[in-house]
Parts: structure tokens; C-alpha cells; sequence
């Protein structure tokens, strides 16, 4: 923090604040009036402005240099174009009415922002707009029906993203481009994001991306806030939302403000939602969570670039659900009677209300960041820094008196001895990542970089699943990128190296920890070094065909070391319902992968092709045991879970993911959105029962009618309707070995949405409603890669496991302020 201070206060002091500056105006190209409204956006300086009443915008205080700017208008075709910034610089530019965005700039996994049909990492975009049409429970939910991307879920509360059929440590998980380190080798741990703070995720898919190093050999996913606003302006918006199912109150506040480069965004949310329900398991008890949760940055950007200080408390309560019923079908909990824990079946008080009862979760995640850019001539240099400390605490035991019912959004407290935490993990880590942007030599882009972390695990409850570890991440990386007329090069290098060192612990005859082994009654965890280092990189080609057709091609090799839970874990977790057991023997995951795409756009038509295949060596995964009787290997006969080892075995991933959206010329207001992906992963020279690779998502189909309106009267604009289809296919290639996973039947569910903006008479939005049906025939199902399939067997049904959830009914309002124009 004090380097990245020490060189902000230098540049700061002899910095020449020059007048240059980018202004013009954008008008429509068929009619040639001014756009009110359109976003002028650099997004390697984080500055832009939008157009006013006649179509011009002006951006002061900018660097001299070359840089890309993208200028986007709803209902027209973005603008994607590099800019010499020299003194007064004028841009004014006509935007084509067109129902498509093709050339979205993504910034995810590259040297610097370019164009996405320039890019050849396959790359994803999930924009504001759609961000708004959906209803989820968690951000995961969002972003879940992007081709290639799915979730696993434990309940409503809880989504882990999963990418082209890997999750966990595969999954880089990024908050504004730096790395969010919580327990990301749970696949039961959330993110811990708030959902109201993402403007837009951008979605590398593979191990393209080789500036995130080890853990991204799956993609990359990069949650991003709003853009900073223009100079001049104080905004706000107030966000709101119910949802029918688990009667789910959101509320999200936010401010942002740009006063003579002096900017800063805030935003308050609070969430909180009861049992879900669905046809089959009715109200499921448990399956509550409610958040609270503050973040935002204050920053400064001048002609010598920006710094920022982002901050971010994240903080939620949830249920786990264990599934035990009795004969009649009924939920049961743990509930204390004459000094004895017993389980008793839930009332209906039980399944009402926002009370959270044990098992459950408490998660802390505190965050301080320092990003910064500066301007060193015809090069640059970014310095990020951040702290992170995730406390995440589990109750799995009833002390007491049951918990009072709280009101929506009001949170847990816990007093000394009512309520004692039975897991606690203590993670800290320090971050840090340095690029330096080459000025272009030749037309060739080059960044260098040294990016890594330390980290710390301790526990502090009075159950132990993982050891106490130290990690030391850190590597160096080189990109380079040019373009040879319709012909678009990348590709990189980056050398890893990881470092864990873990403690052994003794517990007594009490199953407490003790430092002497002479007085242990059981060796917990034994002590262990782990060095793990290799190499990642990709290649990559994008070759423009016509200005409507293009392809790619991308070789990638990816790398990820064995992540703590797989190496040593020791213990029930509650939020898996079964018992782990790390091997530290296992050696670090490589592989290759493969890209081809294939791109078509036009008037009538937009067409994305991907293909991909990947071969992991030394694919790690979880493969239950068992017992010398047959049956379930049970660990800990005090609490019975199936026991789970981690193994290994050489695994090939291969899939595909075709989109396709038809819009009729001259009907653009119609859309017809059609994409099917599917992924197939299976372990090498295996027999049938352990060819199949466990936990890998069902063959997807969507189909979406959309009718878009821009214009409207007086009352309302911008409405849309729209009707979706999703057919998840059977999935019976399963691995099936010792009852490790069991094939989950085919569904279709079908989802309303529409909105609407509603003007305040100048043009501009007064409030924008969005009103969604998920599920609307109330179809009883349980996705494949949901944990709750694998519960307690329902004895009054005969049905295992609980359903996901049931019809649900969302209503969002956003209202959007002005404080000052």
C-alpha cells in the first residue's frame, strides 16, 4: 500500500495537467438527429461521459496517448475504435440503428480492453440489461444461463459458477479484475459478492487467460461496477425487489459522483428471504438466508491516470439443509428436551418467517482494495494492491432455545455460550498484481506483469474439517497482441510457482487440540510442504472474413495446483452432507485445450458457433468409499455422512455451445434466441462405472420469443415481453462407481418476463419495472449438479433428496436520481 501511495504522491506532483480532452457530438446515421443519452466510454482510463440533449459529450483532463473508446446506445450498434488523444480532440461519430452487440468490449483475460470478436479467448458478455430481465436469488443465478456456464447448488443461498463442466479452484472468481479469495475450494461457498454492485460479468471461458495464473484452468468470470460517472454529476438509483417464492425483500441504495475528478460510488444492500418451497418437498425447512452487505471506492482520475480505493463488507446468514423427514414426510430438527438433543418434526411455525435454525452459516467477507493506472508517456503501469478476510463460521448443533423469528433483513446475534460455532475459518490474503504496457512498437501490444498472494487459514471453532496453512502464490506473465488487416494475433506466457505449508494438529481424548502428541488421542491433520510450480499459456487467432463473418482459433495450456481441502481435509461438512478426506500426495492438474469459433451477423440473423476439447492430466475429483460390508464407508459413526477421497485420473472435457438469434429486417423488434450447449467428460482408459467424470452438467437447450419495443407514448418506453423455454436433457453419463452420482431424468421449464421505463416527459427514465415468472407450471425437478439430490431419502415418497425451487414470481424496481447535473 505504502509503493502504490509513494508513487501516486510523485506522479501527482510532477504530473503536467495538459488540456487534453475528448469532445463531440454522436448523432443517428439514417436521420442524422442527435442521441441523447450515449455512453463515450475509455475503459483503460476508467473516464466517459454520456450525450446530452443535442448529442455532444465531453470528457476533460485525459492523458495524451493512443486508446481505445467504445460508444454503445440501446437499439444501436456499439462503436469500438482506438483514439490519439493530443490536446483538444474531437470525435463525432453516427451510430446504426441494429438489435445486436457484437463488438462489446471485454477487458477479462487480455493486455489491455479490445474488442470481443477480436479477442479469440472464447469470451462471454452478460450485460446491465440482462442483468435486470433475470430473477435470482444469488449473482451466480444471473449469469447461470449464459451457453457453457452453470451452477452448483446447495439451495437457494448458495451457486458456485461452473464453466464448460469445471468449478471450485478452476474458477477464477474476480471482484473489478482482482482475484476474491474466500473458501474457494468449498463448492457449498458462495461468492461473496453483492449481486446489486455487478454492472456487467465478463466470461473467459477455458485457460485462455494467463493473466490470473493457477485456479484458472477452467475461465475466468469478472464481476464489474458501474462505470465511474461523468465529470460534473451526482447520481444515485434505488433498486427493489420481491420475489413470491421465499418471499425474498431486496433492497439496494446507491450513490456515485465525479466533482472535479474526485469520484466515488457507494451502495447499501439487504436481502433477505424465508424456506423456499416447490410441489414435492412443499415448504423446505432451512433454506432461508438474509445479507447485509456495504461496498463502493473513492478515487481520484486526472491527465496522469486514476487510483482507486474500493472497499467491500459482505455479510449473510444462511440454513443449511440437511433433508431428514420422518415417516409422514415431515422435516425434522435438532431441537434440546430435558438436556438431550433429539430430532423432532418441524411445525408450520417453523417453515414460516426468516428464521435461520442450525445447521447454518455465517459469512464475513471484509475487502480493501488500492488499484491505480499511470501514464508514463506513450506506456502505462498498473499497481493493484488488497487484503481480503473471509470469516466464515457453521453452527451444526441446537444449544438452548430455538432462535427468535426475525423480521426481513434483521440479522443473527449470537451470545457467548447460547450459541457456540462448530466450524470457523479464518482466511486472510494479501494480493497484489504490476503490469507495465509497452508503448506499440511496430503495431505489436506488449504488457509484462508479476502478479500473486499470501495467505493465511487458521480455525477457531471447535470442529476441524481443514488444517491451518500458509500459502505463497506469485507469477510473472508476458502478452502480446497485433493486427495484420483482418488478420488479429495474441497469445502469452506466464510461469507459476505456489508454495503451502500446513500444520499438523493433535486432539485429545476430549477431541480438543493439543500441542504434545504424547497426550493425542487422534492425529487430526499431519503436518505437510507442498511446492507446486509450471507453465500456462495460449495462441490465438481471429480472422475477419467480411465485416459480418469472422472465426478463431486458441490453444491453451492451463495449470492448477491441488487446493487445500483436496490435499488435507478431514471431517463432516455440513454444507456437502458427507465426510472428506484429502490425500497430500496429489500432483498438480495440466492441460491442453482447443478453441474454433465461428461468427455471423447480419441483418436478419446472428450466429455464434464454439467448440472446445480439453485434456486434463491428473484431473483431481472427490470418489466415495466404501465399506468392507458393502455399503457407505461411514467416518464418524457420531455423525453418518458417506465418506468422499480425492483421486486421480487423466480426463478429457470436449463440448460445444451454438447460439442463434433471428430478428427479421425490417421487424427488429422481434427476436427469436435459440442456444443449446453441451459438455462431455469422461476419465481415461476407465471401465464404464468410472469412465464418466462426476458432477458434469446435462445437455442445455433455450429458446426465448423476445418482442423489444425502444419507443413508446407518454407513459411508458423501452418495454419488452418476452417467453422462454429451458429443456435440460437426461443425464445418465454419470460416474456411477460405489453410488458416487446417480442420473437425473429430464425437465422443461418454461418463464415469463416483461418491463417497462416509465419517463419523467424530458426524455429521461423516472423508473424502470421488470416483472418475471420463473417455472410457471410449478415443474417439481432436480438439476444435476444441484447437492441436495443427494439428501436423506423422503420415507413418506420414496423420493431421495430435495427439489429445487417451484414457481416464483419476481417484481424489480429501479428508480435512477440526479443530485446534480
Amino acid at each position: 500500500m505504502k509503493l502504490s501511495l509513494y508513487i501516486f504522491l510523485f506522479l501527482f506532483s510532477t504530473a503536467a495537467f495538459g488540456q487534453n480532452s475528448l469532445r463531440g457530438t454522436i448523432t443517428d446515421q439514417a436521420t442524422q438527429e442527435p442521441l441523447i443519452g450515449a455512453s463515450v466510454y475509455l475503459p483503460d482510463l476508467r473516464q466517459g461521459a454520456a450525450t446530452d440533449e443535442i448529442g455532444r459529450f465531453a470528457i476533460n483532463n485525459l492523458p495524451r496517448g493512443r486508446f481505445l473508446v467504445q460508444i454503445k446506445l440501446i437499439g444501436y450498434s456499439p462503436i469500438i475504435k482506438t483514439v490519439v488523444i493530443a490536446g483538444a480532440t474531437t470525435l463525432d461519430q453516427a451510430l446504426t440503428p441494429s438489435v445486436t452487440e457484437l463488438g462489446t468490449v471485454v477487458v477479462t483475460g487480455v493486455s489491455a480492453s479490445t474488442e470481443k470478436r477480436r479477442n479469440p479467448v472464447p469470451t462471454a458478455v452478460v450485460g446491465p440489461n440482462e442483468l435486470r430481465r433475470r430473477a435470482g436469488n444469488n449473482i451466480i443465478d444471473a449469469i447461470a444461463h449464459t451457453p457453457g456456464v452453470s451452477q452448483v447448488t446447495t439451495g437457494a443461498a448458495i451457486a458456485k459458477p461452473v464453466i464448460r463442466g469445471l468449478s471450485a479452484n478452476r474458477v477464477v472468481t474476480l471482484n473489478n479484475g482482482m482475484r476474491q479469495e474466500g473458501q474457494q475450494w468449498g463448492d457449498e461457498h458462495g461468492i461473496e459478492i453483492d449481486e446489486y454492485s455487478v454492472d456487467r460479468a465478463e466470461i473467459v471461458k477455458g485457460p485462455g487467460s494467463i493473466m490470473y495464473g493457477s485456479d484458472a484452468m477452467a475461465g475466468v468470470i469478472n464481476f464489474i461496477s458501474p462505470d465511474p460517472v461523468e465529470e460534473g454529476k451526482i447520481t444515485g438509483s434505488y433498486a427493489g425487489n420481491y420475489q413470491s417464492n421465499n418471499g425474498l425483500i431486496a433492497n439496494s441504495l446507491m450513490n456515485a459522483g465525479n466533482l472535479n475528478g474526485f469520484n466515488w460510488q457507494t451502495r447499501l444492500s439487504q436481502k433477505a428471504a424465508g424456506n423456499y418451497r416447490n410441489r414435492y418437498d412443499s415448504r423446505v425447512y432451512n433454506s432461508g438466508f438474509n445479507e447485509l452487505n456495504l461496498n463502493g471506492y473513492v478515487g481520484l482520475n486526472k491527465s496522469w491516470g486514476y487510483s482507486h480505493l474500493n472497499f467491500s463488507s459482505f455479510n449473510q446468514n444462511l440454513g443449511l439443509i440437511e433433508g431428514e423427514r420422518d415417516l409422514q414426510g415431515n422435516f425434522l430438527k435438532l431441537a434440546e428436551i430435558d438436556g438431550d438433543e433429539q430430532e423432532v418434526a418441524v411445525t408450520n411455525d417453523d417453515l414460516k418467517g426468516y428464521a435461520l435454525n442450525d445447521p447454518r452459516q455465517k459469512v464475513n467477507h471484509l475487502r480493501f482494495a488500492s488499484q491505480n493506472n499511470f501514464i508514463l508517456g506513450a506506456s502505462r503501469v498498473t499497481l493493484n494492491l488488497d487484503w481480503q478476510r473471509n470469516l466464515r463460521q457453521e453452527f451444526g448443533h441446537a444449544h438452548g432455545a430455538e432462535e427468535a423469528e426475525h423480521e426481513p433483513g434483521e440479522e443473527d446475534h449470537e451470545e457467548p455460550g447460547h450459541d457456540e460455532a462448530s466450524l470457523i475459518f479464518d482466511l486472510q490474503t494479501l494480493g497484489y498484481d504490476l503490469k507495465y504496457f509497452l508503448p506499440e512498437a511496430a503495431g505489436w501490444n506488449t504488457t509484462f506483469g508479476l502478479a500473486g498472494m499470501q495467505q493465511t487459514n487458521q480455525n477457531r471453532g471447535i470442529e476441524f474439517l481443514i488444517p491451518e496453512y500458509r500459502l505463497a502464490d506469485v507469477g510473472v506473465f508476458g502478452f502480446t497482441r497485433k493486427d495484420f488487416g483482418n488478420l488479429h494475433l495474441s497469445g502469452g506466457l506466464r510461469y507459476d510457482r505456489r508454495f503451502i505449508n500446513s500444520d499438523a494438529l493433535f486432539l485429545n481424548d476430549h477431541s480438543e487440540p493439543t500441542d504434545d502428541p504424547a497426550e493425542a488421542e487422534q492425529t487430526k491433520f499431519i503436518s505437510f510442504k507442498r511446492d507446486f510450480s509450471n507453465i500456462s499459456g495460449s495462441a490465438g487467432a481471429t480472422v475477419d472474413f467480411s465485416q459480418k463473418l469472422s472465426g478463431k482459433l486458441n490453444i491453451a495450456r492451463g495449470f492448477r495446483a491441488p487446493n487445500i481441502s483436496e490435499l488435507s481435509s478431514n471431517g463432516r461438512h455440513e454444507g456437502t452432507v458427507r465426510y472428506e478426506v484429502g490425500n497430500t500426495e496429489l500432483k498438480p492438474e495440466t492441460s491442453f485445450q482447443v478453441d474454433a469459433g465461428l461468427s455471423l451477423d447480419t441483418d436478419h440473423i446472428t450466429l455464434d458457433i464454439n467448440g472446445f476439447n480439453n485434456n486434463i492430466d491428473k484431473y483431481i475429483f472427490a470418489e466415495k468409499l466404501r465399506s468392507v460390508a458393502g455399503g457407505d464407508s461411514i467416518s464418524d459413526p457420531a455423525n453418518p455422512a458417506a465418506t468422499f477421497k480425492y483421486v486421480q485420473g487423466d480426463a478429457r472435457l470436449y463440448g460445444f455451445e451454438i447460439g442463434m438469434d433471428i430478428h427479421p429486417h425490417p421487424l427488429d423488434w422481434l427476436h427469436f434466441e435459440n442456444t443449446f450447449s453441451l459438455v462431455r467428460g469422461i476419465q481415461l482408459n476407465q471401465p464404464d462405472s468410472t469412465r464418466h467424470l462426476p458432477f458434469i452438467p446435462a445437455p442445455r437447450l433455450q429458446s426465448e420469443v423476445r418482442f423489444n419495443f425502444k419507443k413508446g407514448g407518454n407513459l411508458v418506453r423501452n418495454w419488452f415481453t418476452r417467453l422462454e423455454v429451458e429443456h435440460n436433457f437426461r443425464q445418465n453419463k454419470i460416474y456411477s462407481a460405489y453410488g458416487t452420482e446417480t442420473p437425473t431424468p429430464a425437465y422443461t421449464l418454461i418463464n415469463f418476463g416483461a418491463g417497462f421505463d416509465v419517463p419523467n416527459g424530458r426524455k429521461l427514465t423516472l423508473l424502470s419495472v421488470y416483472l418475471t415468472v420463473n417455472n410457471i407450471f410449478d415443474v417439481a425437478y432436480q438439476n444435476h449438479l444441484s447437492r441436495l439430490k443427494y439428501t436423506a431419502v423422503n420415507e413418506a415418497t420414496g423420493r431421495q433428496g430435495v427439489y429445487n425451487m417451484g414457481r416464483n414470481v419476481s417484481l424489480k424496481v429501479i428508480v435512477p436520481l440526479t443530485f446534480r447535473k
